[in-house]
């Protein structure tokens, strides 16, 4: 969709009449909105409006110490890219972008805080840390007035800093990969709205799409699969599209992204799922399954109840090997497990598991999955890197298809987890916080963008923290995310439509503190959001119901 479409008026001088006009597009309502001098998502902290305009032009010159050389690296691609400004670096007398890092109270700042003042000659970022200067340069870029060739700004004075310390967009690339080229470009515009975890879903049941080398098999194998389950009329129905899907990342594919990343102050968090969700990774190498015979990467993206043989040796080799390799390619301090949606079945049809966990003393599968886990955790661990997991590592009851018995559990989670929380009643959540876990509040009803009937208004007013939980439960909330699921999802149109624009309700949601977010506010900022994604050639649907 275009902004055409979606009748905004081009013109700001109509638009200045203070007038907010309503269209209704697929039956949603989009704001024409009254020109403003701070159309900036995620909404700032403090602002100050103040007279006169800074013109950006083949004068401006930005000084910065060697210690911020990536960021005024990356500020010149963007005024020439986004702009055609050829800014250089040194000191000009009319038009100057300073970038400063004070470290003088470094330990009582806040790492991502920054300050932007625009006067007429001169634009000044100051921040404690290199990742403030990143943030308030994106601040400026959305700042920036590009009318009939000139690009100016607007004199104002912004004090800055985000709600939450995590803020997430998760993407899918075991159902469907994307590549390189889409990623970057995803990573580009978290950037742009000063996301900072990148969590990359690479194994499922459907495809393994990272190379381990010690493993060759896991993407010869692994990383194809002869068709792919579609729905007709939006309708599940065993209906299959015959076409072969097939793709990975070589390690130095993942090496140049999370380089890319890196600069841009994003963290690249990898998830490798276990024990459930491993069917690609088991027909790769039967020895995996519990089941005694070979499979096939599966067609269908129906949970399988393919799951590790976590009691035989050569697994837990294989899990330390692998991620031994995934820990040298991905810095994260943070390991994801998945850890969800374990189907139980084939562990309690197998002599070997059942006498394992009379063996190990455990009550339950669910027991038995929350020992693996923790083993799992005590290895991250010992390399110096903590574990994340969806919640079902608790070991409770999410789903229907688990009988009762089946969660009689007596082994507690690893303290250090991340719980990951995506389903349940909220009072399991407020039950992990009250043990002392952090979490990440990921509720699949409020954060997943392949659900195509959440609203832009509903993605906006979902708040990672519940009502009803003392300071310090608060406090263990890391922050914020959103999903792209890829199931249902095999272009990079059908992605981008889902995505976007809705994930800058979710930047907003970690960014802005509570008190400070006005839906209002967001739509009026929309469409400057827009009319980027719109010159970065990147589809998006107001409404992602419509077809």
């Amino acid at each position: 969709m275009k902004i055409k479409d979606a009748i905004f008026f081009k013109s700001r001088s109509i638009v200045q009449k203070s007038f907010i006009g309503i269209c209704f597009l697929f039956n949603c309502v989009v704001y024409i909105p009254s020109a403003k001098a701070l159309d900036v998502i995620p909404k700032p902290q403090t602002t100050k409006e103040l007279p006169g305009t800074f013109s950006l032009s083949k004068k401006t010159r930005v000084l910065a110490s060697k210690a911020l050389e990536n960021e005024s690296t990356l500020l010149k691609e963007y005024l020439q890219t986004d702009y055609g400004v050829k800014a250089k670096n040194g000191k000009s007398s009319k038009s100057q972008i300073n970038l400063v890092l004070d470290q003088s109270n470094a330990k009582n700042t806040n790492p991502e805080h920054y300050k932007l003042i625009v006067s007429k000659n001169t634009v000044t970022i100051t921040a404690a840390d290199n990742k403030g200067i990143f943030y308030g340069i994106q601040t400026l870029r959305q700042l920036i007035n590009d009318k009939n060739g000139a690009a100016t700004v607007n004199c104002v004075e912004i004090t800055d800093e985000p709600r939450f310390g995590w803020r997430e967009f998760m993407f899918d690339e075991a159902r469907y990969i994307k590549g390189k080229d889409v990623v970057k470009q995803l990573l580009d515009q978290m950037a742009y709205l000063k996301m900072n975890v990148f969590h990359w879903h690479l194994t499922d049941n459907t495809g393994w799409r990272v190379e381990i080398k010690k493993y060759p098999l896991l993407t010869e194998i692994g990383a194809k699969r002869d068709s792919s389950e579609i729905k007709i009329n939006k309708t599940r129905g065993g209906f299959y599209d015959g076409k072969r899907h097939d793709g990975f990342y070589t390690q130095e594919d993942v090496k140049e992204i999370v380089a890319y990343a890196a600069k841009r102050h994003i963290t690249v968090v990898p998830e490798i799922d276990m024990p459930g969700h491993t069917s690609a990774a088991i027909a790769a190498y039967p020895f995996l399954g519990t089941l005694d015979y070979a499979i096939k990467v599966p067609h269908s993206f129906a949970n399988q109840p393919n799951v590790l043989r976590v009691s035989d040796p050569r697994v837990w080799t294989f899990i330390t090997e692998m991620l031994d390799e995934i820990m040298e390619l991905f810095p994260s301090q943070v390991i994801h497990v998945g850890g969800d949606e374990v189907k139980y079945e084939h562990w309690k049809n197998s002599k070997e598991i059942t006498e394992f966990i009379k063996e190990k003393g455990l009550k339950s599968p669910a027991d038995l999955q929350v020992w693996f886990i923790n083993k799992v955790s005590n290895y991250i661990e010992s390399k110096g890197r903590r574990m994340m997991g969806w919640n079902d590592i608790l070991g409770v009851k999410l789903h229907e298809y688990t009988d009762d018995a089946d969660v009689s559990v007596k082994t507690k989670l690893a303290p250090n987890t991340i719980v990951d929380f995506w389903k349940g009643d909220l009072d399991l959540m407020k039950d992990a916080l009250n043990q002392g876990y952090t979490a990440v509040n990921s509720l699949h009803s409020g954060t997943y963008l392949d659900y195509p009937n959440l609203s832009l208004k509903e993605a906006y007013s979902f708040d990672p923290v519940p009502d009803g939980l003392d300071a310090a439960s608060q406090n263990r909330i890391l922050g914020s995310a959103c999903h792209m699921w890829s199931e249902w999802i095999p272009t990079v149109k059908n992605m981008q439509g889902m995505v976007f624009p809705r994930i800058a309700a979710y930047a907003e949601t970690g960014w802005t503190a509570k008190d400070n977010k006005s839906y209002d506010d967001f739509m009026k900022s929309l469409p400057s959001f827009l009319r980027q994604l719109e010159k970065k050639g990147i589809y998006y649907k107001v409404d992602p119901s419509a077809d």
